[in-house]
């Protein structure tokens, strides 16, 4: 029987093709970001899908924004390098969209607000991590609730078009007119979803 039947349980193994399996949780507290890395154990690269959740994020700043950074081999980078497009609504009726072609982070979260209850989540795909011959790709799909106490969604994609190999993550608040970032605190799970 050939291997690819073999993989779906027919010779009575099941070889869990999709499962997520966790490598790390994060749990944070009023920090300026917060970093997974394959020198910590808390990135794999050998994991062509990542699975990133971040639950009851909460910013010392009003209406910022989460964004996304992305290691190669080591260095972090932080040019205006990333692109990404969104799509973003709040319940009292307005929705935009917002794309960029140089910014220095992907935005993977919409706004936020700094009172005890106006927190959000989120969860993302990061694509092609290890592959130092291919683009490393992130979608995104997030909730919160605004400085206004207006509630809101965002999902987009976004993607650091270098040929490189990424073997780290930092997540990190940043003000969306460009003011800094801002302490953040919540709890961030990192998954690599099993192929093969």
């Amino acid at each position: 029987m050939p291997l690819g039947a073999a993989r779906f349980g027919l010779l009575g193994g099941v070889a869990d093709l999709g499962k997520l399996e966790l490598i790390h949780t994060e749990t944070f507290s009023s920090v300026a970001y917060v970093d997974f890395l394959v020198s910590a154990g808390t990135f794999d690269t050998s994991y062509n899908v990542h699975f990133l959740t971040i639950n009851n994020i909460h910013s010392a700043e009003d209406n910022g924004f989460l964004g996304m950074q992305f290691y190669e081999s080591g260095t972090l980078e932080t040019a205006n390098v990333y692109q990404y497009a969104k799509q973003y609504g709040l319940s009292v009726g307005t929705f935009s969209t917002y794309q960029t072609t140089t910014i220095n982070q992907i935005q993977i979260s919409h706004a936020h607000g700094n009172a005890t209850n106006e927190s959000g989540g989120l969860y993302a795909y990061i694509y092609n991590a290890g592959d130092s011959s291919k683009y490393t790709f992130a979608t995104c799909h997030s909730s919160s609730v605004n400085g206004a106490t207006q509630y809101g969604f965002e999902f987009g994609s976004g993607v650091l078009p270098q040929a490189s190999l990424v073997n780290g993550i930092r997540i990190i608040e940043n003000n969306r007119v460009g003011a800094g970032s801002a302490n953040i605190s919540g709890t961030a799970s990192l998954y690599g979803i099993k192929d093969s």
